[in-house]
């Protein structure tokens, strides 16, 4: 074997990639190499779970990809980051953890996904948690993955929780147990008092290994093929082009935006888009950069009477930013231990079916206009929301081979009209929430979207010009059964050899919550197929 030589190239190190290379390098037969586009995960914030609202928007570990305006987002052009780092977007995200609903998976099954049921899946879930509330039949404490309880105690959140109930919602103390129906806290991808991303949890470990490489800085261009087979990867490196080749698979850890990207510029791809870059084709695949979908979100901020109750005014105060170190250092609980959304849950708009959730809520107890900005000067509080299974679809295409150019992506949010209504009634639920008994005497202002906000197609208006993304994309290498998905049920692409896609962009489905931990399953069950060959 060659030096530039491997038995498997993993391109990306993110939520599946990371998996996927841990369990490959198990066998000390297999010689892996792992290819990250970022550097090293070293930096404070990324350790630290609050320190996502510095991270996020750091293009040193996120690269910044801009959405197409449209009329969905009002006009805009939407941020969208995605890690560029070891870990990927698992180093830079909210931490949330949630599978999503039972029939978030049955629908994959239902779609051709077959043997991605929910009853299929969940063992998967299981084997890479080491949940710290213990084990039982939907949770697993013997995997790699940490994942936590909140353990912050905010007296406005749960002041939310009683409004919600008062509201109609039941309790929910577990989102990643029976049901994901109520309110209550979240769970994180966290040990309490650090961050536990797929590179802390799946990487590191197996980097001790003499048979896996790690090289960051790496940023792929091009799968090589020999005919239809997959043999190794183009790569950039310091402005110059370099070739690794693969004696046995290559796969696709890149993310919803960069596999499909890969694809096209290898020439796996619609034929017509291809050839309009003078790029070969290999398989003419129309799907690839089809089926885009995102979380659309909206928030609601209101204005607390108690100073002491949010964020936004506990962080200029010296003495509780040193309680809160003091509590992260003793016993991993406060502030600093907290994801991006602190307590949420399910809830079903009159449009939802049968019982099945159709919107998200997002609770937290300050207010900013996005992480990596000052928080309001004022002491905010925010509800948000986003509907669960949204219909519109998007498009993702280059728009060039320069592999460092992003490509084109088209989201299409809200183009659907029952996507218009859904996000118009999440937006009356945290109105109504907001004014329940239990929260009402805590604020006195609504600051968004604001009093003179009052119709529906005010909301929608509002919605459109002020809403953004919850940083869910997926989509984009749809799995399925049939002839025009882009992965069949074992993740390889269809119409060549050696190849497969191993990250979100396989979902035919969004599914119902955050997306995180849906992609370390398919990262868990992905390599599986490999191994098991």
């Amino acid at each position: 074997m060659k030096v530039d030589e491997f038995d498997y190239i993993v391109v990306g190190s993110g939520s599946a990639g990371s998996i996927v290379a841990n369990r490959l390098s198990k066998d000390p037969n297999n010689k892996v190499l792992v290819m990250e586009a970022g550097g090293k995960d070293n930096f404070f914030w990324l350790k630290i779970p609050i320190g996502y609202y510095r991270s996020i928007f750091d293009e040193r570990f996120a690269r910044q990809f801009r959405t197409e305006p449209s009329q969905g987002s009002g006009g805009r052009s939407i941020i969208w980051p995605r890690g560029r780092v070891l870990g990927g977007s698992s180093s830079i995200n909210g931490l949330n953890f949630i599978r999503g609903q039972k029939e978030d998976f049955d629908d994959w099954d239902k779609l051709g996904a077959k043997g991605w049921d929910y009853r299929s899946v969940l063992p998967t879930f299981r084997k890479l948690e080491n949940y710290k509330g213990g084990e039982d039949q939907y949770h697993g404490n013997l995997g790699e993955m940490i994942v936590s309880d909140l353990n912050n105690d905010n007296p406005a959140c749960k002041a939310w929780i009683e409004a919600a109930k008062e509201y109609g919602l039941p309790a929910n103390s577990d989102f990643n147990g029976e049901t994901t129906y109520g309110v209550g806290a979240y769970q994180f991808s966290s040990t309490g008092r650090v961050r536990h991303s797929s590179a802390t949890a799946f990487l590191k470990p197996s980097m001790t290994r003499n048979n896996l490489n790690v090289k960051t800085n790496a940023l792929v261009s091009k799968v090589l093929f020999n005919g239809n087979k997959a043999i190794g990867v183009e790569w950039v490196e310091n402005n110059q082009l370099k070739k690794t080749y693969a004696n046995r698979e290559v796969i696709l850890s890149g993310g919803s935006l960069q596999s499909p990207q890969i694809l096209q510029l290898s020439g796996v791809g619609p034929a017509n888009l291809l050839k309009k870059f003078n790029i070969p084709v290999i398989v003419d695949a129309p799907e690839v950069g089809e089926n885009l979908q995102d979380h659309y979100q909206v928030r609601g901020v209101v204005k607390l009477i108690n100073n002491n109750s949010s964020i936004n005014n506990q962080s200029r105060n010296p003495i509780k930013l040193a309680e809160w170190g003091l509590k992260w250092l003793l016993n991993g609980s406060g502030p600093l231990t907290c994801g991006a959304g602190q307590i949420g849950g399910g809830a079903c708009s009159k449009f939802s079916k049968n019982g099945r959730p159709d919107l998200q809520f997002n609770v937290m107890p300050l207010s900013v206009d996005k992480p990596g900005e000052p928080l309001h000067n004022y002491p905010g509080f925010t509800a948000s929301v986003w509907q669960c299974h949204p219909k519109s679809r998007g498009t993702l295409k280059i728009k060039s081979i320069n592999p460092k150019e992003q490509a084109e992506i088209r989201p299409e949010y809200l183009s659907e009209k029952i996507d218009q209504d859904v996000i118009v009634e999440g937006m009356k639920m945290i109105r109504d929430i907001f004014n329940q008994s239990s929260f009402k005497s805590l604020w006195n202002e609504e600051k968004l979207p604001g009093p003179d906000v009052r119709t529906d197609k005010e909301m929608l208006a509002w919605a459109q010009s002020n809403g953004g993304t919850v940083f869910h994309a997926v989509g984009t290498c749809r799995m399925g059964s049939d002839s025009q998905s882009v992965v069949n049920e074992k993740l390889q692409v269809r119409g060549v050899e050696n190849l497969r896609v191993i990250d979100a962009s396989v979902m035919p489905q969004i599914t119902s919550a955050n997306t995180n931990a849906p992609s370390l399953m398919i990262g868990e069950k992905g390599v599986s197929f490999i191994v098991e060959s």
